[in-house]
């Protein structure tokens, strides 16, 4: 937890057990997305859907049998989407009933972008692929939007059909609409971009000094690298955080085109944010 006022962090959770595979990147290797609802904050954890009290204590975990590789997520009317990734998928968690009601898997060939919808406990759900990459979704009274690495675009579900409303770069991350535009991690670029029909704002991640960073040994990119783009939130109508590694969080102001500031919290390139999310219960 980050309070950017007060320029104080602490860690709230402890993610680390045997069962967690640290070998490469993605998989099953700790915590990814983040969400707040009715006094509760709602975390996906690869194939599971955890929920905690605002103190950090496990409330439930929840399952289906399509929830792998699960990544960001978002909650709007009552509902806790979550990425998927394993299927492709985005899956509606009800607040109310307290369990996965529906399912959306996404398909992007010589056909077009396609989304089919299943049930998410059911036995004719869809098999596993993770051939999008899908990352990040977002959701609003406009339907769900929906981007990864590999779908080069931020796609957008609106109940019936879906389509891509923008292309985006290759490795493009956190992808949503903001203001008039969208506002996105350009992760192979090591920056974080607005953009809109007029302007291309880019905020470049600043580097950190190479004897600084841990391990000393950190040159594999499959345990991570320095500078790499995830996790994004916005705070009001001028300003928003974007995460990158070593866990580092960055105050941007989209007004004056200015980084405002930068909190590190680690300098193991290892430890990178996933998911950002404003904290809306009291200190």
């Amino acid at each position: 937890m980050l309070d950017i006022e007060g320029q104080a962090g602490a860690q709230v959770l402890s993610w680390s057990y045997s069962a967690i595979s640290w070998d490469g990147s993605g998989g099953a290797r700790g915590l990814r997305g983040i969400g707040f609802a009715k006094d509760q904050v709602f975390i996906a954890a690869h194939d599971e859907l955890m929920v905690f009290s605002p103190e950090f204590e496990l409330v439930a975990k929840h399952r289906s049998p399509y929830l792998g590789g699960a990544q960001g997520l978002t909650v709007f009317e009552n509902r806790v989407y979550v990425i998927s990734s394993a299927f492709d998928a985005v899956l509606a968690f009800d607040l109310e009933l307290g369990q996965f009601v529906w399912g959306l898997q996404l398909s992007n060939d010589d056909a077009g972008v396609r989304a089919t919808p299943f049930d998410p406990l059911g036995t004719l759900g869809p098999s596993p692929r993770n051939r999008l990459q899908l990352q990040s979704v977002c959701a609003n009274a406009k339907g769900l939007f929906l981007s990864g690495p590999a779908t080069l675009g931020l796609l957008h579900f609106d109940g019936k059909r879906i389509a891509q409303l923008v292309s985006l770069p290759e490795g493009a991350r956190d992808a949503r609409p903001w203001r008039d535009g969208v506002l996105f991690n350009d992760t192979s670029a090591d920056a974080v971009r607005f953009l809109t029909p007029e302007h291309n704002r880019v905020f470049a991640l600043l580097p950190y000094p190479e004897k600084d960073l841990e391990p000393a040994d950190s040159a594999d990119p499959a345990q991570g690298r320095a500078g790499f783009a995830r996790g994004l939130c916005v705070i009001d109508n001028e300003r928003f955080v974007s995460g990158s590694s070593p866990l580092t969080v960055t105050l941007h102001n989209i007004e004056t085109m200015q980084t405002v500031q930068r909190f590190n919290l680690d300098m193991d390139v290892r430890h990178c944010v996933h998911s950002l999310a404003l904290w809306p219960y009291a200190k």
